[in-house]
């Protein structure tokens, strides 16, 4: 085999796999329901593992007796979480645990457990910062350049609040998982984003070698950065297991629970001051931001966003609320940094009486990516046809529904992950790739497949592969887009690698030298002379009775050219606003977005419109709504916990920006930059629509009216 294997993606025009739209592998198990999720599991003598959670914001226990619970038949084992004297600091926090032989009797158990709490001074609500007293912490003051100076000579000046809420993840599959302990080992079953750690996690909490650990997923219904570690109800099950004789516990969270504790996007409210030229050109911001991620506290969104204004001064304050912990949603901070900025650019446009787009261009030199930007701002325009569309605020047409147009723009990483992959090639022309990744539903299987696929000049049925198993080469945990990069490039390299061993085999048999042939179309042949060849199968059956097992690597700190981070994208909505209801519908959004290398145009497009759908969910639906009075959240539920249907959704484009330029970078992960921009966008046309900005997403009826009253006023 050569010392330096050439792991270079083929040229686009070479390419017989990669590149082409390709359906899902996994869709038929899906779509038929043969794809069993943790949730799904039913072992023989399952036991089902609930919580019983503090119903205050804040609460001392001063008594807890399990007694009657303890009793109940059915019952295997009651734990106390919070013991007396324990400080709980939300709403939803855990207090007890309980194994029963049915959910019935574990939820029966759990009312008979009797704790008594001293109620505590609560702060649930974090948009009015002049309430949060001693729980605003403020962060020292950033200044650049001369802002005092900018804003004087500035030509225009604009002022406004802007503010973006706290939304749950709302995982379809609630987080939890099967555990089941086998004498000093244990089977471990999860929802998770991380089928390599989250038994290292759980090793650590319930003291056994993490070679004990055994983890299988193959499917899980929704993470969005919300499902990466064991979590106080994993490790409950795993004791709870241990202590009802090794029985599997399944322990899935409440609905309720689920969007009180396991998973809330940080908030971020700002009153910014953003100065102008008459051309459009941006000079100076100023801003006074604030923002929770629950009793921790709020960091700062990167903010200006993606435009690197001269001269800025901002001050942030994390405000500590009695609210279930922050985690990290699809793009952390930048859905919030977009919303603060690309809403503020859009009011200085109206102030300056120019068209957003212009000066959205005319500012492309202070970001990082100043002509792929502007090539997807004019694509962008062209398919939602902005020139014959937009009108300046609030000049649209005669009647009660007023059409409206906005855009934002952004950016992310998505650099590869640390990834190990196997590829075996056996004597009976069978192929197998392995790794321990997992698929989030967003077509990782695919992808694996058609790089292996792509690299040995197979057939992607040809390929067996075997992911969400522990026992498999170690791959990293899927967030911030970084899977993609790097299971395509560990599954590129190890194919190289046994493709490399299988021609070293085969080229006495051809007459030639392994570094002569190539592999094509499920033939090992002469490099341009398929007259001279072997079916992949009388190939293979030149290894006689041993396989070739290769092991690819990707190093996330060097990815070799395989991989690569830093994209921008660009997404703009067309809205119909009724001014009568204060209705908001979307008639069609427009995405734009670069990702390097596109393995699979059919998974990729999906990703978009799956961020798309997401964006339009938190424009106009999605908001936790917390009782000051009482401290608890008043939509824990899919009632008034709204989410978009299928008739909400409107017409969605997608482009992708596909370039030998940009194919040159390889991968670049997609997840989080489908996410971001969209919000932003529905919100700015909105403005558009109505000639007032709503401040406060989501936009929802009672909002368009409040502003449209304030403008009259």
């Amino acid at each position: 085999m050569p010392d330096t294997p050439n792991y270079a993606w083929p040229e686009m025009d070479k390419r017989r796999v990669m590149g082409k739209p390709t359906k899902r592998v996994d869709g038929p198990m899906k779509s038929t329901g043969r794809a069993k999720y943790a949730s799904d599991f039913k072992q023989e003598g399952l036991l089902y593992g609930t919580l019983l959670t503090s119903p205050h914001a804040h609460a001392r226990v001063t008594s807890i007796d399990t007694s009657e619970a303890e009793k109940l038949p059915g019952v295997t084992k009651v734990r106390t979480m919070a013991p007396p004297g324990t400080e709980l600091m939300w709403e939803g926090q855990e207090v007890a645990s309980v194994a029963a032989t049915t959910e019935e009797i574990a939820k029966s158990a759990l009312r008979l457990i009797k704790v008594q709490y001293e109620v505590l001074p609560h702060l649930v609500r974090e948009d009015d910062l002049s309430k949060a007293g001693a729980r605003a912490k403020p962060a020292g003051e950033q200044v650049k350049g001369d802002p005092d100076k900018a804003f004087q000579e500035a030509d225009a000046v604009v002022e406004g609040h802007y503010g973006i809420p706290v939304i749950t993840h709302c995982c379809l599959e609630p987080h939890g998982n099967v555990v089941e302990w086998k004498g000093d080992h244990v089977n471990l079953y999860p929802s998770t984003q991380n089928v390599s750690g989250i038994g290292g996690d759980m090793s650590n909490a319930i003291k056994v070698p993490v070679t004990n650990v055994h983890t299988q997923m193959q499917y899980v219904g929704g993470g969005f950065g919300s499902k990466f570690s064991s979590d106080s109800w994993g490790i409950e099950a795993a004791r709870l297991s241990k202590d009802s004789g090794g029985r599997p516990v399944k322990f899935f969270l409440e609905r309720s629970t689920e969007l009180m504790i396991a998973g809330n996007r940080p908030s971020a409210f700002a009153n910014i001051k953003i100065a102008g030229k008459k051309d459009g050109t941006i000079t100076a911001w100023q801003s006074e931001s604030w923002a929770t991620g629950g009793f921790g506290g709020g960091g700062s969104p990167p903010i200006p966003y993606v435009f690197d204004i001269p001269n800025q001064r901002k001050n942030h304050t994390a405000v500590s609320t009695n609210c279930g912990g922050a985690r990290a949603w699809r793009a952390p901070n930048h859905q919030q940094a977009c919303y603060l900025t690309d809403s503020a650019i859009e009011d200085l446009a109206a102030k300056l009486n120019l068209d957003p787009l212009v000066v959205f261009e005319k500012n492309l030199g202070l970001t990082a990516r100043a002509d792929i930007y502007r090539a997807q701002l004019h694509k962008a325009a062209e398919m939602i046809d902005w020139q014959k569309l937009w009108h300046p605020r609030g000049q649209s047409d005669p009647g009660p529904v007023k059409r409206g147009l906005g855009l934002a723009i952004s950016t992310w990483g998505g650099g590869g992950h640390n990834s190990q992959c196997r590829t075996n090639i056996n004597p009976d022309g069978t192929v197998e790739v392995e790794l321990c990744t997992q698929d989030l539903g967003t077509g990782t299987r695919t992808i694996i497949m058609m790089v292996a696929a792509e690299t040995l000049g197979l057939p992607l049925g040809a390929i067996t592969l075997r992911i969400g198993d522990s026992i498999l080469p170690p791959s990293g945990a899927s967030g911030g887009s970084t899977t993609v990069g790097g299971v395509s490039s560990s599954t590129r390299k190890a194919a190289v690698n046994a493709l490399a061993k299988l021609l070293d085999k085969v080229a006495p048999s051809l007459g030639t030298s392994a570094d002569q042939l190539e592999a094509v179309d499920g033939r090992i042949q002469m490099k341009g002379d398929p007259s001279k060849s072997l079916t992949w199968k009388a190939a293979c059956q030149k290894l006689g009775v041993n396989r070739v097992s290769e092991m690819g690597e990707n190093n996330q700190r060097n990815p070799g050219g395989l991989n690569s981070s830093g994209v921008g994208g660009v997404q703009m909505a067309d809205v119909s606003v009724d001014t009568e209801t204060g209705i908001v519908r979307i008639n069609r959004a427009v995405a734009v977005q670069d990702i390097g290398l596109v393995i699979n145009p059919t998974t990729a497009e999906s990703q978009i419109f799956g961020g798309c759908i997401m964006g339009i969910c938190a424009a106009l639906y999605e908001e936790r709504i917390m009782d000051q009075q009482t401290g608890r959240m008043l939509n824990p539920d899919m009632e008034f916990n709204k989410l978009a249907g299928i008739g909400d959704i409107g017409e969605i484009l997608v482009h992708l920006d596909i370039t030998p330029d940009n194919d040159k970078r390889g991968p670049v992960g997609l997840g989080e930059p489908a996410a971001i921009a969209l919000i932003t966008a529905i919100g700015n046309a909105t403005a558009n629509a109505i000639g007032v900005r709503v401040p406060h997403i989501p936009v929802t009826p009672n909002r368009v009216l409040d502003a449209l009253e304030r403008r009259n006023a």
